[in-house]
């Protein structure tokens, strides 16, 4: 399937059973469920690059993945869904006891688009709150906030100075070696897919 076209219902089922899987493979074997891409549909074969998303009672538990495809959509999640997990360095592992209370998400990327702009102002301008993901780079320094974080910082200029902050950069911080590059997501979680078969 090409970047553009969207997962159906039952695919996006089966990658959050996948993801829910492969953690709960973590908490017995210490490493991601090793999936093979011919077991299932060929929607999830093609290379893909995805973000998993943990959270418990509303607030964020895990969050890891790749900008870039480099493995099979099916793999890629079962990847990140163990890493969110286990390997976020903002979190403490989970725990046995915190599995039944996740929810996950998991957000499936276009491939990166270079933004062109001269200023702090034109790259605002140029953003699309709620539909953009934006990777800033400075050097060394590169960071990305995916277009579910617009629910929790509408604001363009919030949202850039917040980026530049994870980056590791001053919240003005201003340089005309900046470079962005702004991605969309397939979005979805749980919730979406309520009463899905999988089948």
């Amino acid at each position: 399937m090409s970047a553009t076209e969207t997962l159906s219902n039952r695919d996006r089922a089966t990658l959050l059973e996948v993801a829910r899987a492969s953690i709960r493979h973590g908490l017995r074997h210490r490493h991601a469920l090793d999936v093979n891409p011919n077991d299932y549909p060929e929607t999830l074969r093609p290379p893909r690059a995805t973000f998993v998303t943990l959270e418990i009672g509303g607030q964020l538990r895990g969050c890891i993945g790749a900008l870039l495809a480099h493995q099979p959509l099916v793999q890629d999640v079962a990847t990140h869904a163990y890493a969110a997990a286990f390997e976020d360095p903002r979190f403490p592992e989970l725990t046995p006891e915190e599995f039944g209370q996740l929810d996950v998400h998991i957000s499936v990327l276009s491939l990166p688009e270079p933004l062109q702009f001269d200023s702090e102002e034109d790259l605002l301008a140029r953003l699309r709150p709620g539909v953009d993901g934006l990777i800033l780079h400075f050097r060394h320094y590169r960071a990305t906030f995916l277009p579910a974080v617009w629910e929790s910082l509408p604001d363009p200029y919030v949202f850039l100075a917040q980026l530049k902050q994870k980056a590791g950069l001053p919240l003005d911080f201003w340089s005309p070696e900046l470079r962005a590059e702004r991605y969309t997501t397939e979005y979805f979680g749980d919730a979406d897919v309520a009463g899905a078969s999988t089948a």
